[in-house]
């Protein structure tokens, strides 16, 4: 499960937000989302993670808790999210979508490579 910081930042992204267009929507400084989206930094108000998630159309238990469903009946917000949960951070991610982006045979090739650099 991702701490909360790292849920914010998803929603954000997958909703195609900036930092300065969701702290336009919250009502605070784009500094403070930004503190939101650190790990180890300030959580947000009760008030202002209901406002993320209205914006980012994200249940807020999900964005609270990393408990429940991610998205309100969207699929494609769903998945995307769900998704997004599979990597820790934006190099596993851009990593993963460079894998999922390779055919099966490169693919394959790629694995045996990271493997024998572990």
């Amino acid at each position: 499960m991702t701490c909360m910081a790292n849920r914010i930042r998803r929603a954000r992204r997958v909703s195609g937000f900036s930092q300065q267009q969701l702290a336009r929507m919250v009502g605070v400084q784009r500094s403070a989302v930004a503190q939101w989206e650190r790990e180890g930094g300030t959580c947000p108000s009760v008030h202002h993670l209901a406002q993320v998630a209205v914006a980012t159309r994200v249940h807020f238990e999900w964005l609270a808790t990393g408990r429940g469903e991610a998205a309100h009946g969207d699929d494609r917000l769903q998945q995307a999210l769900t998704t997004a949960e599979l990597a820790r951070d934006e190099l596993e991610a851009s990593v993963l979508a460079l894998l999922r982006a390779m055919s099966p045979k490169r693919r394959t090739v790629a694995y045996r490579l990271l493997r024998t650099l572990t």
